[in-house]
């Protein structure tokens, strides 16, 4: 099953109340390829989905163009052949719209509401949910999950579980996100003791593993070799084609002091960011793997990734130098965890020029191609083309209209 999803806050949210297929007006640029894009020069204002029928080249404008999202802050998930464009409702209930792709052009499936979640990944023939509580209560400590099935698009099944369990030191266990293996869920996280994010255990990689889906905890596994894995709504996990798991740390954890009357942050990791991994079929992390990812790219560390097959992934990195909590990298980088290395991108646009790069793209996972988004700071957007066999970047279509905010495709 191909699956991508958005890097960010996420909405999602549960009713079962479902619209009748529907046809939008079509894009005049058809094809099988969906970007999601957000009007420049505006604020507040929601994305616009447009469709390609390449990303190799050509233009792509908004203008007088594609399908307006209902409200701001929209993310993006493509699974089971169909895309699903997400409001956050900043703690509201939001829409959730699911299309697929018809002659060239979106065709809406479906909507319905759901509850503002953390975290949210394909499992199975699902898309599972989690809400994750960020303070703990005099009663019990709670998260709320639903498993919302992308056949029929009604919510299978509801429940709660115990969020101080998988820390089991007094702290809850914030997901990162959650990640299909085999037949159970992976759900990396990083202990929080209230809203602030601080900790006294973040200098460790943690996993809930979950069997599905009746969502039971089997247990909690964690390596000191590195800080958490991910960060916060930022996936750390890859599981390649031989069902071996890779997990990625920035080694970004903070904690606040009290200083004069305001808190400040700061840095507690004292291990460099890093590669490990979990084999296939095991549930404890594998000791004899071990990639020292800042000391292989020359005082660099992730800060997302995207899998593009054959053991290599497509990196965001950022120095060490320029680290934050939610920094994200501006550079790319071939990683191959079988060989243990790290070659920059060349052919993008100097960096000085870029204002930011897409983080929910496109794979076909062919272990050489991957598509980005590439915002610039003149305002003009393009998708380029990584080939991970040469390591270079090829400018491909132009986006009019507003900044790219995600690169899918459906079938």
């Amino acid at each position: 099953m191909k699956t991508t999803f958005s890097k960010a806050i996420a909405a999602v949210a549960i009713t079962a109340t479902l619209a009748s297929c529907s046809k939008d007006d079509g894009p005049k640029n058809p094809g099988n390829f969906i970007l999601a894009v957000t009007p420049a020069a505006s604020t507040g204002v929601a994305d616009y989905l447009v469709t390609a029928g390449s990303l190799d080249t050509g233009k792509v404008s908004i203008i007088g163009n594609g399908l307006e999202q209902d409200g701001t802050y929209r993310y993006y998930l493509t699974t089971n052949n169909k895309f699903y464009s997400m409001l956050y409702g900043q703690g509201n209930p939001g829409a959730v719209t699911a299309y697929s792709i018809q002659q060239g052009s979106l065709v809406k499936l479906t909507n319905f509401q759901t509850e503002t979640v953390q975290a949210f990944a394909p499992v199975n023939n699902d898309i599972l949910l989690t809400k994750v509580p960020r303070s703990i209560g005099a009663d019990s400590t709670v998260y709320t999950y639903y498993q919302v099935n992308t056949s029929t698009n009604t919510i299978g099944k509801r429940g709660t579980l115990d969020a101080l369990a998988p820390a089991n030191n007094g702290e809850i266990a914030h997901f990162s996100w959650l990640q299909q293996v085999g037949n159970k869920v992976f759900a990396p996280f990083f202990p929080i003791k209230n809203n602030s994010f601080d900790s006294d255990f973040h200098d460790q990689a943690w996993i809930a593993v979950y069997s599905y889906p009746d969502m039971k905890l089997e247990k909690t596994i964690k390596d000191d070799r590195t800080s958490f894995i991910g960060r916060y709504f930022v996936n750390g996990l890859g599981v390649v084609e031989n069902g071996d798991v890779y997990a990625f740390s920035s080694s970004v954890s903070t904690t606040s002091d009290l200083v004069g009357d305001k808190n400040v942050k700061r840095f507690t990791d004292t291990k460099p960011s890093a590669i490990t991994r979990i084999k296939a079929g095991s549930t404890e992390f594998d000791k004899s793997y071990y990639f020292d990812f800042e000391a292989k790219s020359g005082n660099y560390y992730i800060t997302n990734w995207l899998y593009i097959g054959g053991g290599k992934f497509v990196a965001h990195i950022q120095p060490k130098a320029k680290k934050g909590a939610y920094t994200a990298g501006s550079e790319l980088a071939i990683v191959d965890v079988n060989a243990q290395s790290v070659t920059k991108v060349t052919g993008l646009p100097k960096l000085e020029d870029i204002s930011g790069l897409t983080t929910n793209n496109y794979t076909p996972k062919d272990g050489r191609t991957a598509y980005i988004g590439v915002n610039l700071a003149n305002t003009k957007c393009y998708v380029y083309k990584i080939d991970a066999s040469t390591a270079t970047a090829t400018q491909g279509v132009e986006v009019i209209g507003g900044k790219i905010t995600a690169v899918q495709h459906l079938d």
